[in-house]
């Protein structure tokens, strides 16, 4: 057997989560079927659900991917100092080669059908709980500035990140190069470093 090719069940995955993805983004979650997902990954929707159990199933399992991804970012990070931390964060969200609008419009989605779905809305606020977690870490080792305290600083970026990268995904007045310098400044001067 090859080393280099994943197995086959791993490659049927990878285009049951490609084809939900591409469904979501044209459709919506609410109006896309299994027999959409499975059409799109051209097998039968009884096929898919040998994979899965069923729609959101395969959302929640490709949530729990692209949470483990944008994680994975953060830790990449982790060593550097605290500016440079800042910088790379903005550039994850805010940057066109970070998380892309598609990317943006699909956790949307995700965080709209959280709303209902128990299981979804662990998975986000568990990711949720760990950016936070990161941001807290982050600001307890800068000089703080307009709020007192590393937990209330990481609330008020993690509100900040997630309110602007929507606001750039709905509003076409505000563009990302705008998010990108109204984040990165906000997060500096929350950081203690202003007019950097």
């Amino acid at each position: 057997m090859n080393q280099n090719k994943a197995p086959r069940g791993d490659q049927r995955r990878k285009l049951i989560l490609k084809s939900l993805r591409e469904c979501i983004l044209q459709n919506g979650y609410a109006k896309t079927t299994l027999a959409d997902i499975a059409k799109a990954a051209d097998m039968y929707p009884s096929h898919l659900l040998y994979y899965f159990k069923g729609k959101d199933a395969i959302l929640e399992y490709y949530f729990q991917k692209v949470s483990d991804q944008i994680l994975e970012r953060l830790e990449s990070f982790r060593a550097e100092q605290p500016k440079q931390k800042i910088d790379h964060l903005t550039e994850l969200f805010f940057a066109g080669d970070g998380i892309t609008k598609s990317e943006i419009g699909f956790m949307l989605e995700c965080f709209g059908v959280a709303v209902n779905d128990k299981e979804l809305r662990k998975e986000k606020s568990l990711l949720d709980e760990q950016c936070k977690e990161y941001l807290a870490e982050l600001f307890s080792s800068t000089p703080m500035g307009v709020i007192s305290g590393a937990r209330d600083s990481a609330e008020v970026t993690y509100a900040l990140l997630i309110g602007l990268r929507s606001a750039v995904y709905f509003d076409d007045k505000l563009k990302l190069e705008d998010a990108h310098r109204l984040f990165r400044s906000t997060v500096l001067s929350i950081a203690g470093y202003p007019g950097k």
